[in-house]
């Protein structure tokens, strides 16, 4: 991969990772708050309850795809970026541009979709 294509999926990358850290920190700031409310009847309790659900279930997807991105920036330092952990073929740079911190290319993924 040429050091310009490198340059820009680290650039995405990195602004990803600035927005999910916002997102992140906002999402908690929303279940802080959420806490500390005075709640007055089951009504309200399950409604809290719900959103801290829902809002931990996204909070936990986008720490997992910030893990992701985190693998992905040390694989660009190091030079492995692009190259599918599965077959070691390079991945796509479609497939790349749809999804910066895949791991695997697309005949691989289907065969690990399948395999799940």
């Amino acid at each position: 991969m040429q050091a310009s294509e490198l340059s820009y999926f680290k650039e995405i990358l990195e602004s990803r990772t600035v927005q999910i850290e916002k997102n992140i920190l906002g999402v908690n700031d929303e279940l802080s708050q959420l806490n500390a409310l005075e709640l007055n009847d089951e009504g309200d309790h399950a409604a809290v309850n719900n959103n801290s659900l829902v809002e931990s279930a996204i909070v936990s997807q986008q720490a997992k795809e910030l893990a992701e991105i985190q693998v992905t920036l040390g694989k660009i330092t190091s030079g492995e970026y692009g190259v599918c952990e599965m077959c070691e073929d390079p991945i796509g740079f479609q497939r790349l541009k749809v999804k910066p911190h895949a791991i695997y290319c697309i005949d691989c993924r289907e065969i690990v979709e399948k395999s799940n």
